[in-house]
Order: structure tokens, then C-alpha cells, then sequence
């Protein structure tokens, strides 16, 4: 993962209804309908948020019938764990990090 898809992912996530997505997500595959009852928003706003996350890879969608099934792109995610398990304080062993 480049450092611009994780600061993209950062923007995405920088907002609490996305992150709240997200959680909810982590639950399994959920319809709109199910994840706008959990909400204080409208289903136009549900959907912006949406779109930003799918956008940044970070949620899939799926079409059955007339209902669309969101869920957590788990390969991005990982992705974006992985890189941020990479970071580390101070990679000098010299470096004094305040411990």
C-alpha cells in the first residue's frame, strides 16, 4: 500500500458515520436498509458515505434484486493494517522514544 491510498483510507475513515459503518460491517455482509436503521441520517447521506468508502476500496457492494449488500473489502483492509503494523516509533535502536 502506497502512503497515498492509506491517506485516502485516513480521509475515509476520518469521519464518525464511516467508521460506524465500518464496526457494523465487521459484523458480515448488511443491506442499506439495515445499516440506515442503525442511523440518525437519511438514505442520501447513508449512500455519500458509502461511495466514499467504496471509493477508497474499503467496502464492496453487491446487487440482489432491487436491495444492494455492503460489505468490508477484507483485502484492502488488510492492506491498510499491514502498513500501519510497519510504522514503528523509532526504527534506530539508538532512538529514545519517550518510553
Amino acid at each position: 500500500m502506497t502512503t497515498q491510498n492509506a491517506a485516502e483510507l485516513c480521509r475515509a475513515l476520518g469521519d464518525e458515520n464511516r467508521l460506524k459503518i465500518i464496526e457494523l460491517l465487521t459484523q458480515g455482509e448488511q443491506c442499506a436498509c439495515r445499516l440506515l436503521e442503525k442511523f440518525n441520517i437519511t438514505q442520501p447521506t447513508l449512500s455519500h458515505h458509502i461511495k466514499i468508502l467504496s471509493e477508497c476500496g474499503l467496502v464492496k457492494s453487491r446487487r440482489d434484486g432491487k436491495w444492494t449488500h455492503y460489505s468490508i473489502n477484507c483485502e484492502t483492509f488488510r492492506e491498510f493494517k499491514r502498513y500501519f503494523e510497519a510504522v514503528e516509533c523509532c526504527r534506530n535502536s539508538d532512538c529514545q522514544c519517550g518510553d
